[in-house]
């Protein structure tokens, strides 16, 4: 039987990338994830459609019925019926609670359908 050989590609010679590190600011740790967060564009507002969602939905995956307590409801997702996590009825008419797996099945149909139909 013939062996494979895998090898890893090359660099050209000459051409190394450089990481960039910020300059030290004295923040902890912690205090630059609090920081992140609050200044992050989905962060706050995920907080608030995941509440809401979960009140008007309840505490199970619309796809397969699993329920949900509060030891395992941090796998279960608000997912986005159209795609755009900006838009976020107050009414809950975009999102449905899926559980992760669920929610992973959901987003790779939609890859597959988009590949399948030619909308690359």
């Amino acid at each position: 039987m013939a062996r494979t050989r895998f090898t890893a590609r090359r660099r050209r010679p000459g051409r190394r990338s450089v990481l960039q590190t910020p300059a030290p600011t004295g923040e902890s740790a912690k205090d630059v994830a609090a920081r992140l967060k609050s200044s992050a564009s989905v962060g706050k507002s995920a907080q608030d459609y995941r509440r809401k969602s979960l009140e008007i939905h309840g505490w199970f995956c619309a796809k397969c019925g699993r329920d949900f307590d509060e030891n395992n409801l941090h796998i279960l997702t608000v997912h986005h019926r159209d795609g755009d996590h900006k838009n976020n009825p107050p009414d809950g008419s975009n999102w449905e609670n899926l559980c992760v797996d669920c929610h992973e099945d959901e987003h790779s149909r939609d890859m597959l359908g988009r590949y399948l139909s030619d909308e690359r």
